[in-house]
């Protein structure tokens, strides 16, 4: 089976751009709707960050460190590196007696504005708490500390890798294949489309044994502190405060998007084929209207769907619109 085309954009009333792609939502029992394949390897990149942060709670970790939910949807963000995520890593880490330098996930200069303009016109250059996912290694120097693992958490072979690897490859229900280097240099293995639509809805349909209480607290922590998770104008803050904190969704690098959704018991995952973050976003917006947890005339809606495009002049110059057939 092929790719599916899912998001379209338009302008001058001719089809301008199509992006295709891969999309399952996913039940207790298995996948209940699809679009193009599901059985499509993918790397899940940042969206499985709350897979990679169960063994922090599984393991006794995040308790003897005493964590809390902000921190814990920290440890599953991948943040605008606003002052707010900065000051949180570092107090973080203060607690567990470490620093900046313990780190190894490398220096990035922030997304947010106020911090980027800060850094900029202080001629400060950036440093790793500013990572995106500076939290999620915070998460990791918990774990390690707790497994009294050597300072290289990062590498492959590492306790804290391994007990990852062995979570992800039970909540996917399948062996990964393999694993590339993420962005933040830690291992990001793959799974089919399908396997991390299971793991999501397995998050949505948490049991009540340690696997189960460590995916609701997680669950729970992401969609009470949205503003953790992602940041201001960043599409998993505003599509998680328009639902009202009922549902949690989550990005990844090269157009992965996954959600998790309690009251329907539902998870869904999502890649665009060719990695663009403008047709996830929106295909994530569509299929959360589709589902009923989005009114379609909310401001959210129209930011990464239906608003018209609109050039440095203010005039409409296009739209982007869902390809027929997708959601149905």
């Amino acid at each position: 089976m092929r790719s599916a085309e899912l998001i379209e954009l338009w302008r001058g009333g001719q089809l301008e751009s199509l992006h295709r792609g891969h999309v399952v939502i996913c039940d207790k029992h298995g996948v209940v709707e699809a679009w193009g394949k599901p059985s499509q390897i993918i790397f899940p990149r940042s969206s499985c960050k709350m897979i990679q942060a169960l063994p922090l709670i599984e393991s006794g970790a995040a308790d003897d460190a005493g964590l809390t939910d902000r921190q814990l949807a920290l440890a599953c963000a991948s943040h605008n590196g606003a002052r707010l995520h900065v000051d949180a890593v570092e107090a973080w880490l203060k607690d567990l007696g470490l620093s900046e330098s313990d780190l190894r996930c490398g220096n990035q200069m922030p997304e947010d504005k106020d911090e980027k303009r800060h850094l900029i016109c202080s001629e400060t250059s950036p440093c790793q708490y500013h990572n995106n996912c500076s939290g999620k290694h915070a998460g990791f120097l918990t774990l390690n500390r707790h497994l009294k693992g050597g300072s290289e958490y990062d590498e492959v072979d590492h306790p804290v890798q391994q007990a990852i690897k062995d979570a992800f490859e039970e909540v996917t229900g399948e062996t990964s294949p393999g694993y590339g280097i993420d962005g933040c240099s830690a291992p990001n293995w793959s799974c089919s489309l399908e396997g991390l639509g299971r793991a999501m809805a397995a998050f949505a349909n948490p049991g009540s044994d340690r696997r189960g209480q460590a995916m609701r607290r997680l669950t729970d922590a992401m969609r009470t502190y949205p503003e953790m998770v992602a940041g201001e104008g960043r599409a998993c803050t505003t599509l998680m405060r328009a639902m009202n904190h009922s549902a949690v969704v989550k990005t990844g690098a090269e157009a992965v998007f996954v959600g998790i959704l309690p009251e329907q018991g539902l998870g869904i995952a999502l890649k665009i084929r060719d990695g663009a973050t403008r047709a996830s976003e929106a295909a994530i917006t569509a299929l959360l209207v589709h589902l009923g947890l989005l009114d379609e005339k909310d401001p959210a809606v129209g930011k990464y769907l239906t608003d018209p495009m609109k050039n440095w002049r203010g005039k409409v110059v296009g739209e982007m619109r869902t390809s027929q057939g997708f959601p149905a």
